[in-house]
């Protein structure tokens, strides 16, 4: 039975977004489990690399105590740029969730395609586009309120 924890990644995201940071959140699971969750903490931490991501992966593992996720699956507001793409598969993530699409920035079905290339050594199975409007709108309402 499928389960989403989406909802999860989207509370992540709204927390980042009212911390000033940019409203994205991840959630790690292995089954039923979650193992972590994360929001941005690029600002906060003063670290380009804190993307949501990268914080859960991080989290993932020390709780597991391992370097790979295999077996877990990443929950992901936004599409996932290069950098936490690259990482997803280093993690071995058996599969990646996002939410929204990000032509701009993305690095999974746009930009780098990190998955489509042949170095890439691991390539989780990919669903998008769980609760993509409810993301989307989270992502335009944070930067019409910065303009």
């Amino acid at each position: 039975m499928f389960r989403s924890f989406m909802p999860q990644a989207l509370e992540e995201a709204r927390a980042a977004g009212a911390r000033g940071e940019v409203p994205v959140g991840a959630v790690v699971t292995r089954g039923a489990d979650v193992l972590a969750r994360a929001g941005n903490r690029t600002r906060e931490l003063t670290d380009p690399t804190a993307h949501a991501e990268m914080l859960a992966i991080r989290a993932a593992c020390a709780a597991l105590g391992q370097e790979r996720l295999a077996g877990c699956a990443i929950w992901v507001t936004l599409e996932p740029c290069a950098m936490c793409a690259q990482a997803i598969a280093h993690a071995r993530l058996a599969r990646l969730h996002f939410a929204a699409a990000d032509p701009k920035s993305g690095g999974v079905l746009h930009g780098a395609r990190v998955f489509a290339h042949r170095q890439t050594h691991h390539v989780p199975e990919v669903q998008d586009g769980l609760a993509a409007e409810e993301s989307a709108a989270l992502l335009r309402a944070f930067f019409l309120s910065r303009r």
